[in-house]
């Protein structure tokens, strides 16, 4: 798309060990425009979080192969100097990472830690840094924010050092905004605040957010568009709706499978998926989900020799199966999810 803010295109990354080359991304592609949230969803080791660090050239260079486009805004982030991306991070694009407590430093104060990044990219001096870190404190629904900027992140509570960060990431009022898990370990009544902030920054600001996530209902909740990742690989991709409703490959309705819906069937037991993720360093031949998938049989030796693409326009999914059958063995998943036809 040409109005895209962030335009990846052919991605791969790779990184060394003793044991050979891991391949974590494998030519990932997706658009991002401004004002919109891109959920990006799959099972640990998928390759989400290797993606969002790719973007934000955090990645050592010395032991990770980067490949491919990562434009933000027109501009290749791939080529720049490490200089060159410092200047970006955390003005123009910032990150909320998985894990506060570790994110944060134990041995400076809250304040002092969110007002050092915006002294650096806006060259403002102690006192109007401080301001503007006791301004996003409040912003972000801090109480006294003025007395917890002198506060530890030992101090703070799991929700209030997740808004510490959140709080941090906009600093600087960055364009692009990746959250990395930003509810877990959180109570829903914290997760619903937290995603209720991060909308209200989308719509003031126009922020364009990326949104790693395992948790399909916080996906429903925030997203526009969904990526689902499997073994380093985009295997579906399209609206929100189209992709939590309308599914199209069994990896995605292996993941709606396992986790509980309200208009369900109360005593129908969850499936998991069953097996688990492929070996990056040795990913198998042909359909990275077919040593895990059930419909293996329909379709035979395609799904054991040959890498699925991306097929149709718009809503996408990396499937032998044929459309039609697809449709078949969606509505047949409906029927038994909700244990009556549709």
């Amino acid at each position: 798309m040409t109005d895209a803010f962030l335009s990846v295109r052919d991605l791969h990354v790779r990184f060394a060990t003793e044991a050979g080359p891991v391949h974590a991304v494998n030519g990932l592609s997706f658009d991002l425009q401004r004002g919109r949230t891109l959920g990006i969803v799959g099972e640990s080791g998928s390759g989400k979080s290797v993606t969002s660090l790719a973007v934000l050239g955090l990645h050592n260079r010395a032991k990770t192969s980067v490949e491919g486009e990562i434009l933000l805004d027109g501009q290749d982030l791939t080529v720049l100097r490490e200089k060159e991306l410092e200047q970006l991070r955390g003005r123009r694009m910032s990150m909320i990472f998985q894990d506060p407590l570790t994110a944060l430093s134990p041995y400076y104060t809250i304040g002092n830690q969110l007002a050092d990044g915006y002294r650096t990219h806006t060259g403002a001096g102690r006192k109007a840094a401080r301001e503007r870190a006791v301004d996003m404190l409040a912003r972000v629904g801090i109480a006294q924010p003025r007395q917890r900027a002198d506060a530890y992140p030992h101090q703070f509570s799991g929700g209030m050092r997740q808004r510490a960060m959140i709080a941090m990431a906009l600093m600087c009022d960055p364009d692009l905004l990746i959250a990395d898990e930003p509810t877990t370990a959180l109570d829903v009544t914290v997760q619903a605040e937290i995603l209720d902030l991060l909308a209200d920054v989308q719509r003031e600001f126009g922020t364009a957010i990326v949104l790693i996530t395992h948790d399909l209902g916080v996906v429903a909740q925030t997203a526009h568009e969904v990526m689902v990742m499997y073994g380093g690989r985009c295997v579906e991709r399209g609206t929100a709706e189209e992709v939590l409703v309308h599914p199209q490959h069994p990896y995605t309705w292996g993941l709606l499978g396992s986790m509980p819906t309200l208009d369900g069937d109360p005593d129908a037991d969850l499936t998991p998926i069953e097996g688990t993720p492929p070996s990056l360093l040795d990913p198998p031949p042909g359909c990275a989900f077919h040593p895990r998938c059930t419909y293996v049989d329909r379709v035979g030796d395609p799904c054991l020799t040959r890498r699925p693409t991306l097929d149709g326009v718009g809503h996408q999914a990396a499937c032998h199966l044929p459309a039609a059958t697809r449709e078949q063995i969606l509505v047949e998943e409906i029927n038994s999810r909700h244990g009556s036809d549709v």
